[in-house]
């Protein structure tokens, strides 16, 4: 049975004398040469295609529509031919851990009920009664963001650990409404997870005398923090016991703000610069840097927009300056927030040879 609606239009044509729909014809192929088949978004154009030799142009709509087609089928049919599934994560959404590697989640280290906790990537390769260095690493994302467990600390703790590093990954105090203060609290909670795995070095199998500290961003400036200061600069916990807080052995930083003078007001400490100058200096690691320094490895992409590269080179030139040993590394055309593998270049040689070096058992010296 054929629709009312066909027998409708076709009624409505044939009422249109020849003459006319030959002119509407010819206006159709004029407007379409014209405006090189834009077409309007209506039913007429999802009814027909241009045709120019053997290329069928069709609407961007349809277009768009397709593509996504193409994806979604594409996505479906591979999640269907995987088997066995990917493992779960611990978290809906997010990557899994490695399968490879031993990975401790959500270890307490602060007292009291606090939620922040760190995750433990166990070394491969360790001989069995050999100590292992470690790494201490903190997440980037402005002191208002980020996790222990996103996909760029899970990929870097995990090269640390098959390179034969325990790597540690700690979430600190971050700013989460308006108004907070998170600072000092913020250092106070990084100063203890490094006095937690000096403390808990025998039982992991670590060399308390051998571990460094990285940092992404944020997490650069805290790990030059925790390399350059000491207990005289008053930023020890309260909380923390009476015994010399633990130096470490060498630093990396990747991309952090380390003059705070010179950057952006922070969240974190409810108040500008003008406010409170102060805070911003004491927050900064540049005014710590002295010849006493451990080794630093620098890290910047020379097309980061969030973090000028300009804070690592002022880094650069004070240890310059101080005697320190350093490196600084600019990668052209590579943006904020990368791991050791950015496209623009392999960084794992450089990071994980840095670490090899400085905390390796014949340069070790004994831990405070």
């Amino acid at each position: 049975m054929v629709e009312w609606w066909v027998v409708f239009l076709e009624q409505q044509r044939q009422l249109v004398p020849p003459q006319l729909q030959n002119k509407r014809q010819s206006e159709r192929r004029r407007k379409i040469r014209t405006h090189k088949c834009a077409f309007r978004v209506s039913w007429s154009t999802w009814q027909r295609e241009a045709t120019f030799g053997s290329m069928v142009i069709l609407p961007r709509p349809l277009l768009a529509c397709f593509a996504l087609l193409c994806v979604f089928s594409v996505d479906v049919s591979q999640a269907a031919d995987e088997s066995p599934a990917a493992p779960a994560s611990k978290k809906d959404g997010a990557p899994a851990y490695p399968q490879d590697i031993k990975v401790d989640v959500d270890v307490v280290y602060l007292p009291g009920d606090r939620k922040e906790k760190l995750d433990v990537y166990h070394p491969l390769g360790v001989a069995a009664g050999q100590l292992a260095p470690a790494v201490l690493y903190f997440h980037g994302g402005g002191f208002n963001d980020g996790d222990k467990a996103k996909d760029r600390e899970k990929s870097i703790c995990s090269e640390l650990a098959r390179a034969g590093f325990l790597a540690v990954s700690a979430n600190y105090k971050l700013r989460k409404m308006q108004g907070q203060v998170t600072w000092p609290r913020n250092i106070h909670d990084c100063k203890l997870a490094l006095r937690w795995l000096r403390d808990n070095a025998a039982r992991l199998g670590v060399d308390p005398n051998r571990i460094g500290v990285m940092g992404c961003s944020a997490g650069g400036s805290i790990a030059t923090l925790l390399a350059y200061t000491q207990a005289s600069d008053g930023l020890e916990p309260p909380e923390a016991d009476h015994t010399t807080p633990p130096r470490v052995a060498c630093v990396v930083d990747f991309y952090g703000p380390i003059d705070l003078m010179t950057f952006h007001d922070m969240k974190m400490f409810a108040k500008t610069r003008e406010e409170a100058p102060e805070l911003y200096r004491q927050a900064s690691a540049l005014g710590y840097v002295d010849k006493s320094d451990p080794p630093t490895l620098i890290v910047h992409g020379l097309s980061d927009e969030t973090v000028n590269v300009e804070q690592s080179e002022k880094l650069a030139a004070k240890l310059e300056e101080a005697g320190v040993p350093h490196e600084l590394i600019t990668i052209p055309y590579a943006p904020h927030n990368f791991d050791l593998r950015p496209l623009q270049r392999d960084l794992r040689p450089f990071v994980l040879e840095f670490f090899k070096k400085h905390l390796s058992a014949a340069s070790a010296t004994p831990a405070s």
